[in-house]
Parts: C-alpha cells; sequence; structure tokens
C-alpha cells in the first residue's frame, strides 16, 4: 500500500513538472507584433492645362538716365548760393548749383572789352573816309556796344577790301579775345541742366577750387535705365518696345519699363546680351536694385509648377486614389524657382508641395491645397 502510494505521488509530480515547464516556456514566448500602416498625409492640387505666358526673369542695378559729373574748368573760391552744397539738395533746371568767385577774371574781361572798344573807335574815321558804304553798320555796332553786356556779332562784310582792313587793325583779334573770355566766364557758374538732385557734393562754401577738380554729382530723377542680362538663347524674343514689369527684391512696390535699347553683343563669359530698360515713378532711386519680369512668348496645354516637385527633372509625383505614382512629363521652360510643363492630363491629381521620403507606390491622404 505504501509503494502504490508513493507511485502515485511520483506520477502526480512528474505530470505536474511537465504542466508547470509548459507554462513557462509558453510565457517565454514572445508574441508577433502587430504594424500599422502608416499613411501620410499630403496636399494635392488638381491639374488644369492652360495657356502659360513664358517670363524672362532677370534682375540689375538702376541708374539715373541723365546723370553728370561737376567738375571746375576755372579756379577760384567757391561762393555762397541760395541753396547748399549737400547731397540730396534739389535744384531746377537753370539754376545755379555752384557759383566760383570771378571777381579778378571779369575785371580782366571789362579790361579787354575796352580795349576792343577803343580800338573799334579808332578806325571809325578811316572807314567813313575809305568805306563810306559801310560806315553806317559800323556806327550802329559801335552805337550798339554796352561794355556790361556780352558782345554781339560783327557786322558782316562786304567787300574783301574791306575785310583786310578790319582784320589788319586787329578788330577781329580783338573781338575773339573777348568772345574767348566771355565763355570762359559762363564757366565760373554751373548751372543745373535739367531739374534733378545733387546726389554727391566733394565741396563746401569758401574751399579754394582747381581747374580740373571733381565737385560732384547731379542726376535727374524723373527717368531711370535698368541695365539687365538676358541669356542669348532668348534673344529673338526680346523686342525694343516690350513692356516690362519691375519690383523691388522685396516685392512690395513694382513699376512698368519699357526696353529702349539691346545689345548686339554677347558677352563670351556669360553668353549674355544686356538690355536696357526704361523706368518711370515714385520710389525709384539711383542705384536701387531691382527684379524685371520679361514677358515673352505664350505654351499651349502646360501647367506652371514649383521646381522642387521635379523628379529627375523629367517625373512627378501624381496620386491614384491613396497611393502615389511617377508620371513621366516634359518640361519645357525653367525660372529659378518654377517650371512649366506639359504632358498631364486634366483632373489629375498631383503633389502641391514635397514631401520628404516620398516614393513610387506610397500610401498617403489627399488634402486639397487651397492656396494652389
Amino acid at each position: 500500500m505504501r509503494k502504490l502510494i508513493i507511485i502515485i505521488l511520483s506520477i502526480l509530480l512528474i505530470v505536474g513538472a511537465f504542466f508547470v515547464g509548459g507554462k513557462i516556456a509558453n510565457s517565454k514566448q514572445k508574441k508577433k507584433p502587430n504594424f500599422n500602416k502608416i499613411v501620410n498625409t499630403v496636399y494635392t492640387k488638381t491639374v488644369k492645362n492652360k495657356v502659360v505666358p513664358v517670363a524672362i526673369t532677370t534682375s540689375g542695378n538702376l541708374s539715373a538716365k541723365r546723370k553728370i559729373d561737376l567738375y571746375a574748368e576755372v579756379q577760384g573760391v567757391l561762393n555762397k548760393t541760395n541753396k547748399d552744397i549737400k547731397a540730396g539738395t534739389k535744384f531746377s533746371k537753370g539754376q545755379t548749383i555752384l557759383s566760383i568767385n570771378s571777381d579778378e577774371f571779369y575785371a580782366n574781361l571789362q579790361a579787354q572789352k575796352s580795349t576792343f572798344f577803343n580800338s573799334l573807335t579808332s578806325v571809325m574815321p578811316d572807314i567813313q573816309l575809305d568805306y563810306p558804304d559801310a560806315y553806317p553798320k559800323w556806327q550802329n555796332y559801335l552805337n550798339s556796344l554796352d561794355i556790361n553786356k556780352t558782345l554781339p556779332k560783327l557786322p558782316e562784310t562786304t567787300s574783301d577790301q574791306e575785310k583786310f582792313f578790319i582784320s589788319g587793325r586787329g578788330i577781329n583779334t580783338s573781338y575773339y579775345n573777348v568772345k574767348n573770355l566771355e565763355a570762359k566766364l559762363v564757366k565760373y557758374r554751373i548751372r543745373a541742366p535739367f531739374s534733378g538732385v545733387l546726389t554727391e557734393a566733394m565741396v563746401t562754401e569758401g574751399t579754394l577750387v582747381r581747374s580740373g577738380q571733381k565737385l560732384g554729382e547731379f542726376i535727374d530723377t524723373s527717368v531711370f535705365e535698368l541695365e539687365v542680362n538676358i541669356n542669348e538663347a532668348y534673344a529673338d524674343l526680346l523686342k525694343v518696345g516690350n513692356k516690362v514689369d519691375v519690383s523691388n527684391i522685396n516685392n512690395t512696390k513694382t513699376w512698368k519699363a519699357e526696353v529702349i535699347r539691346i545689345n548686339a553683343k554677347v558677352d563670351q563669359t556669360t553668353q549674355t546680351i544686356k538690355a536696357y530698360l526704361q523706368v518711370k515713378g515714385d520710389g525709384l532711386r539711383d542705384g536701387m536694385y531691382l527684379n524685371a519680369s520679361l514677358q515673352t512668348k505664350e505654351i499651349d496645354n502646360a501647367i506652371e509648377i514649383s521646381r522642387k516637385l521635379l523628379v529627375n527633372d523629367t517625373k512627378v509625383y501624381v496620386v491614384n486614389d491613396t497611393v502615389l505614382s511617377l508620371r513621366a512629363i516634359k518640361p519645357v521652360y525653367f525660372t529659378n524657382e518654377t517650371v512649366v510643363i506639359q504632358g498631364l492630363i486634366n483632373g489629375t491629381d498631383i503633389l502641391s508641395k514635397p514631401i520628404p521620403g516620398a516614393h513610387d507606390g506610397m500610401l498617403v491622404k489627399k488634402l486639397i491645397d487651397e492656396e494652389n
């Protein structure tokens, strides 16, 4: 009996050990993880093919169409004028910008006029005696002389004898000496050739000015030119008279411009040509950096998208239901930020914004991009 109990207990112990071992083994088995499929949300837009105007974008620095450097042609001390000789001062056409003291020179001019007057007076009796027909015109000329005014033109001689007589007495020499000084006197006062602004002033009142010295810079602020470089490939699309939209670097202001000149020479280094645009309007400044958009031609049955959406420059991602798919396209025209493409059917949904890690067959959820 005792043996039987021992045998039964042993069997129960063995069965219990197998049962417990099985439980422990099952508890150590790893459960297979459940992976949820990741679906990315993407922005899309629907293709609507249309006529896309092609614009050449370029940029350059604005320059006043009329700009002059002011130089002294005479020597003297700079006088005070009605307006300050400072950058930013405006002058109307004909107003004095700079005035150099000419007292000494003016006195010399008056002395030369007196010499001429005396020379002409001394020959009047001889003219009356030898050329009585010419005497009245010379007498009228002598009466019209005013030492405080510019000399009038000499009377025309009617014969060779009269011409030789006048020349031989030194009248012509004395006359042209005075006219030379009169022309030089004008250079002591620099007047505005057009209405504009003094953009640079290199002297002040009381400064001793020397001949050949630069005094400043004066510009016309009503008309400007913009020099831009155009790729030689588009040269045949650019014509004089083309209208151009120009804007500042922040695109907060725009102006209308016109192509007025096109250089016939191609830059060998950059393979570009220079075009010159005329711009008018408020807010323009000499030296301002502007962007220009030149309308050249139109492309039918195309759309314009961001260059960031291109894959290898020949494909774009389209969305078929919930799957991304690569679609071949034909790029027609590139700009710095966009590209004009053909080859997509109207109604096709394409990405409007690039997504990282995009690949063919990727599961996505469409979200219409209202901004595009």
